[in-house]
């Protein structure tokens, strides 16, 4: 039986409270998150940038390659509602193309061939610690509405809470130093990503969900069955059983 919009949002907020522990996988729970934001609020992608230790931003997730090229093209361009949603620590929604060209052209420009026309910026934030935005971008014009605006915020308010949750002045150095080996995982999985898309005849998106599915079924880090992969370990079949699916 399919889940109504109401249990998956309540099995999202599960998902990521589930994570209140002091061991788990960063990039699985932010991926989780994004891809269960893109289906509950109509977004054609979305995606997560994080802030590394230089105070930069990175894409550490997103729903599809597609998704994740917006992300670098805003960090190529230093503008963009996702830069901007981390700068500010606000909310930023622009519901047109013709905000857009107003408030960031090349964005705009870059949006529009990609077949974005509105997007929906929500800051991870708690306090006065802002460490990423999480963005969904739609195909269709017009805002996120006032209950969904609110059900984002409040989604990535628990994902940052997760990640914060041990952050003490005795802890701050710990939780940086995670989030930047949650990073320097991706280096690692956009590597498998190339191997299985090349070994296995199929796209990145697809190479991705493989290794997903993998390491859940086997109750391991993302970034480890990577390494594995890439360093010719671990041979993944060529699709996993759909009980590893969500």
């Amino acid at each position: 039986m399919a889940r109504t919009r109401e249990q998956q949002l309540v099995d999202t907020f599960v998902t990521l409270t589930d994570t209140l522990v002091s061991d788990y996988d960063a990039v699985d729970l932010l991926q989780s998150l994004v891809d269960n934001a893109a289906e509950l609020f109509d977004a054609a992608g979305a995606g997560i940038l994080l802030a590394n230790t230089d105070h930069e931003l990175e894409v550490i997730a997103s729903t599809s390659e597609r998704s994740a090229f917006i992300g670098l093209m805003q960090l190529d361009a230093g503008e963009g509602p996702c830069v901007e949603a981390f700068v500010t620590g606000q909310t930023v929604s622009v519901s047109d193309r013709d905000e857009m060209q107003h408030r960031w052209p090349r964005f705009a420009a870059l949006s529009a061939e990609l077949g974005y026309a509105s997007v929906h910026s929500v800051p991870l934030r708690l306090r006065d610690t802002t460490l990423g935005s999480m963005n969904l971008f739609r195909e269709d014009e017009g805002a996120l509405n006032a209950e969904d605006a609110v059900a984002a915020r409040a989604l990535t308010d628990v994902a940052t809470i997760s990640i914060l949750q041990q952050r003490t002045a005795e802890h701050a150095l710990l939780v940086q130093e995670q989030l930047q080996t949650a990073l320097d995982s991706r280096v690692s999985i956009e590597q498998a990503k190339g191997f299985l898309a090349h070994t296995h005849g199929v796209d990145p998106d697809t190479a991705f969900t493989l290794l997903r599915s993998y390491a859940r079924a086997h109750e391991a880090r993302i970034a480890d069955v990577a390494n594995d992969v890439v360093n010719r370990v671990l041979v993944l079949p060529a699709a996993e059983d759909d009980s590893t699916q969500d």
